[in-house]
């Protein structure tokens, strides 16, 4: 939890931080949108239920990685989540260059010591956002969508086996095989598509709504919603 918030607060911090421009160009700062804070089976209902479409989808329209939130560290965006979200922290030598560490993958409760085992995960896949809305994003904010850390759950860091089986499948499709990630899925998947105004098709909606009226009804889901 204290790293999920600390990179929640890394993101802000950056987002926050002046840029070098002229006074006259420098707009409005933009005060951080409210948290949102609600039953599983709530948040379900706010998802806009759509027809999903897949016209004119290529993976490069998503940029990523890119240089992170932190330019000055040397690390791209998969080794700033590697780094996060690690249990034991890795070895960060020049250019970035992860060895050692610890990590959990909660799709499958496997404990991983090599981070090239390791996928990054975008928790909606990046085919499944352009299906659900992200189609008519303009480039800059699919490569934000694409390097998201300014929310715990939308990246995360787990085995390049689950991964994969995962591909762009949602949860009508797709679990993981790990029982006790199941409700913790079920949230983060509500939780990323409620922050980034996306869609869902009926299949979708569907299941989401058989856990959180069976086992995950007990449920919170938390989330900002996207600059």
């Amino acid at each position: 939890m204290i790293k999920n918030m600390a990179r929640g607060l890394a993101a802000l911090s950056l987002a926050l931080t002046p840029l070098a421009i002229p006074h006259a160009a420098l707009a409005a700062p933009q005060a951080p949108a409210a948290a949102v804070v609600l039953p599983l089976a709530e948040a379900i209902k706010q998802i806009p239920v759509a027809a999903e479409s897949r016209d004119g989808y290529e993976r490069t329209k998503f940029k990523h990685w890119n240089g992170g939130i932190d330019p000055a560290d040397g690390c791209n965006t998969r080794n700033e989540v590697l780094i996060a979200e690690a249990i034991e922290a890795p070895t960060v030598a020049a250019g970035c260059k992860l060895t050692g560490g610890r990590w959990i993958s909660y799709y499958d409760g496997q404990e991983v010591t090599d981070p090239a085992k390791l996928d990054i995960d975008h928790m909606v896949p990046l085919a499944e956002a352009w299906d659900s809305g992200a189609s008519a994003w303009t480039p800059a904010r699919r490569e934000a969508y694409a390097n998201d850390q300014g929310a715990a759950s939308s990246l995360v860091a787990v085995t390049a086996r689950t991964n994969r089986s995962k591909a762009d499948q949602d949860p009508a499709q797709w679990m993981p095989p790990a029982p006790e990630a199941t409700c913790r899925y079920i949230e983060e998947w509500t939780a990323d598509k409620s922050r980034w105004g996306l869609s869902a098709d009926q299949s979708e909606i569907d299941t989401l709504t058989v856990y959180a009226d069976g086992p995950c009804e007990d449920s919170v889901v938390h989330y900002n919603p996207a600059p």
